[in-house]
């Protein structure tokens, strides 16, 4: 295989590497010498829980973050002119999708250069399959408006798209908002609304719950500090 940029997935947690991960992708793993990550530690702890007899020193790593230029993101990708891939980390999950490994695949792709998704846990797929929801036609909106009034609006609109277009809608929140989120949209959103909660996605403390907006009023979860997907329907 050429030089490619491959889309290494995460453990959406502390849980076991091979519980959610193939095998090939700890081939891919220890054939690569250079890195693009959004925080070297934690890069450098998943390698190797990944792969322990990785000599870690040996390895390049470049930072992505909100502050990295187009210009630098391009030159994170000059190895492969000499024949080297390169593997993308993601904090959590899967690289480029609601992550700024996008904008890699992005200039990957300008570039002419093989991109090569691996595969891994997605969140926001594994909390579709699990919702009972429409799994044909769905939106992710990613983070909600931090204003309460955007929020409720945004809420409104995501509602009404359930119900005329039959569509669903996951969205998510930083982990210590979950339970403001939570509020708003038990206020917002009708009784008859299903909503689902999928909370520490594959992880020991895992709870993935639909119920209407009705009945989750009469006991809300307790979701501070927990990863958490949401997703409406009708």
């Amino acid at each position: 295989m050429s030089a490619s940029l491959f889309l290494i997935p995460v453990t959406l947690g502390e849980t076991e590497i091979n519980r959610s991960l193939p095998p090939y992708n700890r081939e891919i793993i220890v054939s690569l010498r250079y890195f693009i990550v959004e925080n070297e530690r934690s890069a450098r702890r998943f390698l190797k829980q990944t792969a322990p007899e990785i000599i870690i020193n040996d390895l390049t790593f470049y930072i992505l973050n909100k502050h990295t230029s187009p210009e630098e993101v391009s030159a994170f990708l000059q190895p492969v002119k000499s024949g080297h891939s390169i593997g993308i980390i993601s904090e959590a999950g899967c690289p480029a999708v609601a992550d700024p490994g996008a904008e890699v695949v992005s200039i990957a792709q300008k570039k002419n250069i093989p991109v090569v998704p691996l595969v891994g846990p997605s969140s926001i797929l594994l909390a579709l399959m699990a919702s009972g929801f429409n799994g044909q036609s769905f939106a992710f909106h990613g983070y909600l408006p931090i204003d309460d009034d955007c929020r409720i609006r945004t809420l409104k609109t995501m509602e009404q798209r359930i119900y005329s277009e039959n569509q669903t809608q996951l969205f998510i929140e930083t982990p210590y908002r979950n339970n403001k989120l939570l509020e708003s949209i038990v206020k917002t959103c009708k009784p008859a609304t299903r909503l689902c909660i999928a909370a520490d996605i594959t992880l020991p403390s895992e709870m993935i719950k639909t119920k209407n907006i009705g009945e989750w009023k009469k006991n809300l979860p307790d979701l501070s500090k927990r990863p958490c997907i949401f997703a409406i329907y009708k």
